[in-house]
């Protein structure tokens, strides 16, 4: 197969390390020449390096979009409009409309479109899923998540769209239920314009879901909590481990006691989160076929982003029905 790998900054180097592991055979397009200079240096067929993306598409199969999110829109559009099944980095677009829009290209054209919403492929999420399915910790209560550490700003969007997401999607991913409605708390602290730190608290039906995220704690923080009846799921993706634990509230007596349980470490085993969903990408290209993360999940996360823009703005909490 032929990919076109479309943006060539430091994750879009991820993802030509990522396709050339799949053994595909990798075109790359990116507007800078120092950057189409160090594609070529970096394994890629200096014939297959272009500046035009638009140039290559006739001879690739499908197209990997690493881009920022303001031209995702655009692209996307060509490369689906041209028969193409694209890949396309989260967030889906820069803007709820936008991602509708791309909704609407992909019915009309029937192609395919993955959203990169990578925690769905990391083996804590595997861990996770498992131990949900088991009943290890019986009904879920309410989930917690943090995506934070000291580090550059991303300059296209905000924190919100760029880290928080990830879990925006995930959890509707291991809940099984659509977000219904956001209270949050953004903040513009570099004075970009764009949310630096958030706190989200996204409803998922009955279960409340409190997601942080920001460019100031020290460290680096990738870390969900999932809070049953009968336990609690500590996750670290950090260090692909999922701690599971036996704690639960008894009644006896007329009075409640909290019994500490057994607690166990499952070590998280797999294939590079990467990896897997570019694979994905690329079984569904070749099978015309769904992809795990479609464009409607695109979509719904950017949904949840809006909601959290609107309700720190009015100061109040937001249904997904408003946006």
């Amino acid at each position: 197969m032929n990919v076109l790998l479309i943006g060539l900054g430091r994750w879009g180097e991820k993802h030509l390390r990522g396709l050339s592991e799949l053994g595909v055979t990798v075109w790359a397009a990116d507007v800078s020449p120092e950057r189409r200079a160090w594609a070529a240096k970096n394994g890629v067929d200096p014939s297959r390096v272009v500046a035009d993306f638009t140039t290559a598409l006739g001879r690739v199969d499908a197209v990997d979009i690493v881009t920022p999110a303001d031209n995702h829109l655009e692209i996307a559009t060509h490369c689906l409009s041209a028969g193409k099944g694209c890949f396309v980095e989260k967030p889906l677009a820069l803007t709820v409309a936008e991602a509708r829009q791309l909704v609407e290209v992909v019915n009309a054209t029937g192609m395919v479109l993955q959203v990169g919403h990578i925690f769905r492929f990391h083996p804590v999420t595997d861990a996770l899923q498992r131990c949900l399915a088991e009943g290890r910790v019986g009904p879920v209560r309410y989930v917690t998540a943090r995506f934070a550490g000291f580090k550059r700003p991303r300059p296209d969007v905000g924190v919100t769209q760029t880290d928080a997401i990830h879990f925006f999607d995930l959890f509707a991913h291991l809940l099984g239920r659509a977000p219904t409605a956001v209270t949050a708390t953004l903040r513009d602290y570099l004075g970009r314009g764009l949310d630096d730190l958030a706190f989200v608290t996204v409803e998922y039906g009955e279960v409340p879901a409190f997601v942080e995220a920001g460019y100031f704690v020290p460290g680096t923080h990738r870390d969900c909590l999932i809070v049953g009846e009968r336990g609690s799921l500590v996750a670290d993706f950090g260090r692909s481990v999922v701690t599971v634990f036996g704690h639960q509230h008894q009644r006896a007596g007329g009075q409640w006691t909290a019994r500490e349980g057994e607690q166990e470490e499952v070590k998280a085993a797999g294939e590079e989160p990467l990896r897997r969903e570019l694979e994905e990408f690329l079984e569904a290209v070749a099978g015309h076929r769904r992809p795990a993360v479609d464009v409607q999940a695109g979509l719904q996360a950017l949904r949840v982003v809006e909601a959290a823009q609107r309700s720190s703005r009015l100061g109040r909490r937001v249904s997904l029905d408003e946006v």
